[in-house]
């Protein structure tokens, strides 16, 4: 009986390696994906912002500490329509996250910036990001956290990319 030459042997056993490792990558990611959002939201969702939802911070986060904003400006940060964000402001304008003003310079344009409430609820959760962050660099070394920030950017860069196609 012939043997099967080795490069076919080879092949065979590195796409059965590239299989494994997909799997193993997409095991991690959907695992990873799920997690922070069950810790977030269980960080976020606590004593004065109970009524906040993941999706409502991180409106408030894009409308950010700046001032007040357009909403077509803040609608394509959050990369939704003006409509969508529109449901989701009306939500926190009665939430008292959010006020709402008309543009003195034109008054068709809606500025949106955060109450004081809604200032304390964008503090806390940049808090929760900077200790999530410092918990996970922490365990790693120097050469570890390069690794990761530069495999970090090409999946952000593939996502956005596979977002356009």
């Amino acid at each position: 009986m012939k043997e099967a030459p080795v490069f076919i042997s080879s092949t065979r056993f590195r796409m059965e390696e590239i299989m494994d490792i997909n799997r193993t990558l997409n095991e991690v990611l959907v695992r990873l994906f799920r997690n922070i959002n069950m810790i977030e939201e269980r960080a976020l969702r606590t004593g004065e912002y109970k009524d906040v939802t993941t999706n409502d911070m991180h409106v408030i986060e894009a409308i950010g500490m700046d001032g007040a904003k357009n909403m077509t400006r803040v609608a394509r940060s959050l990369e939704v329509t003006t409509g969508t964000l529109t449901i989701a402001v009306n939500s926190l304008v009665k939430k008292g996250y959010v006020n709402r003003t008309r543009s003195e310079e034109d008054r068709r344009v809606v500025l949106i910036s955060l109450s004081e409430k809604g200032k304390r609820a964008y503090l806390h959760h940049r808090r929760f990001h900077e200790q999530m962050i410092d918990s996970v660099v922490e365990e790693l070394t120097e050469e570890e956290q390069e690794v990761l920030e530069k495999a970090l950017a090409k999946l952000t860069q593939f996502f956005r990319l596979a977002d356009i196609i």
